[in-house]
């Protein structure tokens, strides 16, 4: 568990490590410093606060998104929110280095969200 972290919604870890390999739980668009609050409005909000939730975690055992070799995103409104996540998510890495990604339409998410995305990341 990170102590920064967001607080988990259901009983996990914030990650493990096995074989070289970072799994990052899935995050929510959750404020780790006010997790009552109202979550952010829209899927590029949610998606930016997802990220900065992954950052945190991420930089809690001492990686950064420049180590991530996988990601899974989970949509509650695939049709509507696909296209609007499709255009931010470049944004978050380095030109020419996104990691493999997987995005899945879901009927519902924790807390109501409208996106959660969990991370693969490799040390060194």
């Amino acid at each position: 568990m990170i102590s920064s972290g967001p607080r988990p919604v259901a009983p996990f870890s914030h990650a493990v490590e096995a074989g070289g390999f970072v799994f990052i739980t899935g995050q929510m668009p959750t404020d780790p410093a006010a997790p009552e609050a109202p979550l952010p409005e829209g899927i590029e909000a949610q998606t930016r606060r997802v990220i900065d939730n992954l950052k945190v975690v991420l930089g809690g055992v001492g990686l950064s998104l420049g180590d991530v070799t996988m990601a899974r995103i989970y949509l509650t409104h695939f049709e509507r929110d696909y296209a609007a996540l499709n255009a931010l998510w470049p944004s978050f890495f380095e030109p020419g280095k996104l990691p493999a990604r997987t995005t899945v339409g879901v009927t519902a998410l924790a807390v109501g969200a409208l996106v959660e995305i969990d991370l693969v990341a490799r040390r060194g």
